[in-house]
């Protein structure tokens, strides 16, 4: 306890959790079955005539890091559901399947359990496998509009390999699950196109304690759990939801010629974003033009019928 009140994280994350209360959220522990709970963000009011918005973190950090620049605004306009998948927060599994489409399953029925009938859906990296499986699993027009942000869902093989070269290191794990100051380091540095010029080793050992370390074999077995991208082919099919593809110009996690090639494979109804001077976090980079643009697509009719 005593290193939580000297830790920077830590009080940040408490700043953090009076943000997404200021949005009018509240936190809650959804049961799922008899192994799986999930904790999501909540509104703290029922029967708003807003749509209803689920905001779907990538691997790292929880949602309070990765959503704080969305939840106020999008507050505004949207209905907002913004949970931590298993074995990220609060969210925890007795259940042994790891793959991100027990994730997306998961999430799916607490959307159910929450009674949102109908809603949209936007996921970042990680979170964006998790949203492009929701989208295959959910029948009919209750997930409306789907956003994949940074998210290399038409991963290969030697993509890895391929972020393991630029990132030298021995394993995208070792990467996704920094352990070390220096690695961090490295993840900041491919993440955002303007890393901080100081990074004293403090201050990353602390994130690392307070955000990685948890659940830390859980996160490697989801990192090897993925299903996409297990070998040199492509094995996505076309989504039948509106669907915007966001992406940073000099991501370097997932490189921008993916979203070209995904914007071909995932269906008709599809249009891309390409954000300049950002990487891998375009939502954290420039917070205001990315709301934008989300709010924009959400916010119009559809402009295809089916």
């Amino acid at each position: 306890m005593a290193a939580s009140c000297c830790s920077l994280v830590s009080l940040y994350t408490l700043f953090l959790r009076r943000v997404f209360q200021s949005a009018g959220l509240k936190s809650k522990l959804i049961p799922i079955d008899e192994e799986t709970t999930l904790h999501c963000w909540v509104p703290r009011s029922s029967g708003s005539n807003k749509p209803s918005l689920l905001l779907v973190h990538g691997f790292g950090p929880s949602p309070l890091f990765q959503w704080r620049y969305q939840v106020r605004p999008f507050s505004r306009f949207f209905d907002l559901y913004v949970p931590d998948l298993v074995f990220f927060g609060k969210s925890t599994t007795s259940s042994s399947q790891r793959s991100e489409v027990f994730q997306a399953e998961c999430v799916a029925k607490m959307m159910d359990k929450l009674d949102v009938k109908r809603f949209s859906v936007v996921g970042t990296s990680y979170g964006g496998f998790v949203a492009y499986h929701m989208s295959k699993i959910i029948c009919g027009e209750r997930l409306e509009k789907v956003v994949i942000a940074s998210s290399g869902v038409n991963r290969r093989r030697r993509h890895g390999s391929e972020l393991m070269d630029r990132a030298k290191v021995g394993s995208v794990s070792d990467l996704m699950l920094p352990v070390t100051a220096a690695t961090l380091r490295t993840l900041i540095g491919l993440s955002v196109f303007k890393p901080p010029r100081i990074m004293p080793d403090f201050l990353l050992e602390d994130i690392i304690n307070i955000l990685y370390k948890p659940n830390f074999e859980e996160k490697l077995q989801l990192l090897a759990g993925i299903t996409l991208g297990k070998d040199d082919d492509v094995h996505i099919s076309p989504l039948q939801q509106e669907v915007l593809i966001v992406w940073g110009e000099y991501d370097q996690i997932f490189p921008l010629e993916n979203a070209y090639e995904l914007k071909g494979l995932i269906g008709e109804k599809v249009s891309l974003e390409v954000m300049r001077k950002c990487s891998h976090v375009p939502q954290i980079e420039h917070p205001k033009r990315f709301n934008e643009i989300v709010k924009s697509f959400l916010l119009v009719p559809p402009a295809y019928t089916t």
